[in-house]
């Protein structure tokens, strides 16, 4: 594909919904209203995130697939001289999945709001701060200067605050401020690391500052620098225990904003430690490595047994939260993958995330589906004294809820596994200088992990999914509850896309792992697997 027309695209992959967030605001068209403002807005939604879908699509076909570790699409142009600030944006195999992943996720979000509208304030609002937040997450993959990647890692928070505030279910306002506190704060901490590399470094253009490799930072500055990124990445990523914020924000979310949250929010941190600290800051990173591991280690075992208690009968525990929690433990590989150093296990980090995007976003609109139909998440209610019976009530429903449980337990054939797998892989065989024995530790832990997730799943799947028969139609006779609405055409629309995906990276690998091999390899000066 010719430069310029590659250019444009990422130029319109951002920008795109930024313009069509300020446009939502606006009054619609009078041949443009329909049934009237509220579906214009929300087909004005749907519109702008199918074109950016779209173009991100192009994109991706565009790609030079031959030369994945390779920018692309580069705009550069001069915005602050003063402090070398400039507009830089470009893509590789490691961003360029994120970018597709956000704009799939938006779009099927625009389309489930379109039939579902959240009760709350004006969709235009909704409509607005969706688009807001997907230009600044699909930023945050795109730039390449230090200081537009911190302005785009900001963009994003206030559009996540108001829809969990103002859409959101019960404690909206204290989960709304926990998120916000906490992820704020984390951002100062990192800002203060960011400008400590750009300053020290004589640049903030993060290509020329992953081509150093750090040599133009002492091992103190390095030391210091890594740290308050690391702990500003962190935050967002989550690691345990910088966490806690991601339950109730969860549990309070809308369905969108749940699935927004845990399909690309979290994963710009994850992003942020493979595209700024193992580049800028190897000597740092390498340091910090075995710690970051140790953490994401108890965040895989802390977030399993968080959720096999709430999943357990009597303990009042919420679907939303459950999945939230399990979110903490796969994270956790995430992180246990990028603190290998390893080719294998960045590149298992980075499918991980992929995967997690995928599955995570599923099952959070499945839950969503499940409380629109039941009125509530909570299990104990839902499964009574012998199961919900979500197989007999509404078959379809229960099926893709099972669907999404196994392969976000790790099945083989589907996407969940390999992320994992290429984790633990990667800590079996860490990079030179780190101790072979604590990594092995760390892999143990981490399989342990996935046995308990598979416990934990498979609970949910019997109490959600099996127990007594619905009612017989028409004659009143039956052990069980009134059948449940099954899957509508539109929730088939915005659901089907995911689990395709799941089921093609999982049978598929290479599609995926072709992409970020090469560019995992350059990052790591090569790397020594």
């Amino acid at each position: 594909m010719n430069h310029t027309v590659q250019q444009l695209l990422l130029a319109a992959v951002v920008v795109l919904p930024l313009l069509g967030s300020a446009a939502a605001l606006l009054p619609a068209p009078p041949g443009l209203r329909g049934r009237g403002p509220d579906q214009a807005v929300l087909r004005h939604g749907v519109t702008v995130t199918a074109v950016v879908l779209a173009a991100a699509i192009a994109l991706a076909a565009g790609f030079d697939h031959g030369h994945p570790a390779r920018m692309q699409a580069q705009t550069d142009i001069g915005w602050i001289p003063a402090l070398d600030i400039r507009v830089h944006l470009g893509v590789d195999g490691v961003s360029l999945p994120l970018l597709v992943l956000t704009a799939l996720l938006t779009f099927l979000c625009a389309l489930y709001t379109y039939f579902n509208r959240p009760s709350g304030p004006s969709p235009k609002a909704i409509v607005a701060l969706l688009l807001l937040l997907e230009s600044g997450t699909l930023a945050s993959f795109a730039v390449l200067d230090l200081m537009l990647f911190f302005l785009a890692f900001e963009m994003v928070l206030i559009p996540m605050y108001f829809l969990i505030n103002r859409w959101g279910g019960a404690e909206r306002e204290r989960a709304a401020w926990r998120f916000i506190l906490y992820t704020l704060l984390g951002s100062v901490v990192m800002l203060l690391g960011l400008l400590l590399v750009g300053l020290e470094g004589g640049t903030f253009d993060m290509v020329a500052l992953a081509s150093d490799k750090g040599s133009g930072l002492s091992h103190t500055t390095q030391l210091i620098a890594a740290l308050a990124i690391i702990v500003g990445l962190a935050v967002k990523a989550p690691m345990w225990p910088l966490h806690s914020w991601l339950p109730d924000a969860h549990t309070a979310a809308p369905t969108v904003g749940s699935v927004l949250l845990a399909g690309v929010l979290l994963k710009m941190g994850t992003y942020g430690l493979v595209r700024i600290v193992l580049p800028m800051t190897p000597e740092a990173a390498h340091t910090y490595a075995p710690y970051l591991a140790a953490f994401a280690v108890v965040g895989i075992i802390y977030g399993s047994l968080a959720c096999l208690a709430l999943a357990r009968t009597g303990a009042k525990g919420d679907l939303k939260r459950l999945i939230a929690y399990s979110s903490v433990g796969h994270m956790g590989f995430v992180l246990l993958g990028i603190a290998t150093l390893t080719p294998t296990g960045v590149n298992g980090a980075l499918f991980a995330n992929i995967a997690h995007g995928l599955i995570t976003g599923l099952l959070f609109f499945l839950v969503g589906a499940l409380k629109d139909r039941s009125g509530t998440t909570d299990l104990d209610q839902l499964a009574g004294t012998s199961g919900a019976a979500l197989y007999g009530r509404a078959p379809r429903l229960g099926g893709l809820l099972a669907f999404g449980a196994v392969a976000s337990l790790g099945l083989p054939g589907l996407a969940g596994f390999w992320g994992e797998m290429l984790a633990m892989f990667g800590a079996f065989d860490p990079a030179d200088g780190l101790s072979r024995p604590a990594f092995l530790t760390y892999m143990a832990l981490a399989g342990f992990g996935t046995l308990l997730t598979a416990a934990y799943m498979l609970v949910v799947v019997r109490r959600v999914c099996m127990g007594d028969q619905p009612i017989e139609p028409g004659t009143g006779t039956g052990a069980g509850r009134p059948a449940l609405a099954d899957v509508h055409g539109h929730e088939f629309a915005a659901w089907s896309p995911l689990v395709a995906l799941t089921v093609l990276a999982g049978l598929w690998p290479a599609a995926l792992l072709g992409l970020t091999d090469p560019a995992v390899q350059q990052l790591l000066a090569g790397g020594n697997r």
